[in-house]
């Protein structure tokens, strides 16, 4: 049987986790500020795909230290807490869970998520994966599924040749996570190729790039409003086809046929009556950290190390950081009030 722990059990690690869980596989959980509430009674996930269940966890615990003492052989360890690489470095608290045969999951936004866990865990697996699904938690341990399960996982491996990567273990590993959701009910989890992964990645940049910090920088505006505005929609498809464009002579591939164009995912934006704000949105509103490096400073810089400009990424990096800075500057200024 599979031992899995799931690392930053919000929304998507209890919604993946409880699939797992379905398949057959132990499913253990690090909860943060819905420990109590997961510890007594579990996750209560509502879902239009599985219906509405309450999925206890094989053990719930409160720290990366507590995991460490259980002393758990990890067949997977996944990671789906926000990559904020200028605030901490994550990997640090594996240290410890990571033994011979563990596999590192990590279900993040951003690019360049892998290689702090690939430096500090040179013999681990390490397996990126994107995903498309709206959930949310409105209250401690209740998940709301909102729709989509999509869910593509791949091996990192970057500079192998297909005949290598395709005998590596690591590729074994990201097969057998994926076989389980789908046996757990996830049909559109699917293990990609390294290079189709990191295609993934930036294809997902392309939309998390423009929508998010130009709704903070907009006071708010929703997805709609944004491609509903002629400036506004000329802005974001600017950063969209910005991305789009530099990806391919970064990878040196060009995208899959079945990838969707800049045009099609506003139009699809558009029909979405309820429109709803991007993620970044509420985090600057809490004030916590944004994903700001992941999103649009790793892209960057890794345009540049190719010869590559990204301007109007560029523009939304310098703006978004120095008013995440001035708030947070701000919010300290006040609490000595």
């Amino acid at each position: 049987m599979s031992e899995v722990l799931i690392f930053g059990a919000g929304a998507i690690g209890a919604l993946y986790g409880s699939r797992l869980a379905k398949a057959g596989a132990s499913v253990s959980v690090v909860c943060r500020s819905n420990y109590s509430a997961v510890k007594k009674h579990g996750f209560t996930i509502n879902s239009p795909d599985f219906g509405s269940d309450t999925w206890a966890p094989t053990r719930v615990f409160a720290s990366a230290k507590e995991a460490i003492a259980a002393k758990i052989p990890w067949s997977y360890i996944v990671v789906t807490t926000k990559a904020l690489p200028d605030v901490s470095d994550d990997s640090a608290l594996l240290e410890g869970l990571v033994s011979s045969g563990t596999a590192i999951v990590l279900i993040q936004n951003g690019l360049g998520v892998e290689e702090p866990y690939r430096r500090r865990f040179p013999a681990a697996a390490v397996l990126s994966a994107v995903t498309v699904a709206s959930a949310a938690q409105p209250t401690p341990g209740t998940i709301a599924h909102n729709r989509w399960t999509r869910i593509n996982t791949g091996a990192y491996l970057p500079g192998l040749t297909p005949a290598a990567e395709e005998a590596h273990a690591a590729t074994g590993q990201a097969r057998e996570f994926s076989r389980l959701l789908v046996a757990g009910g996830v049909a559109d989890a699917s293990t990609y190729s390294h290079g189709k992964l990191q295609q993934v990645r930036w294809h997902k940049i392309a939309i998390n790039a423009s929508y998010n910090p130009s709704a903070v920088l907009a006071n708010g505006a929703t997805h709609r409003e944004m491609v509903m505005d002629p400036a506004m929609a000329e802005h974001v498809k600017g950063v969209m086809e910005e991305v789009l464009t530099t990806a391919p002579k970064v990878l040196g591939a060009p995208f899959p046929a079945e990838f969707a164009s800049a045009d099609t995912i506003m139009r699809s934006t558009r029909k979405n009556i309820s429109g709803g704000r991007p993620s970044m949105w509420a985090d600057w509103e809490s004030g916590r950290p944004m994903e700001v490096e992941v999103i649009l400073g790793n892209p960057i810089r890794i345009a540049r190390e190719h010869g590559l400009k990204m301007p109007r990424m560029q523009s939304l990096y310098a703006l978004i950081k120095m008013a995440q800075a001035n708030r947070d500057r701000a919010g300290k200024s006040d609490s000595r009030l």
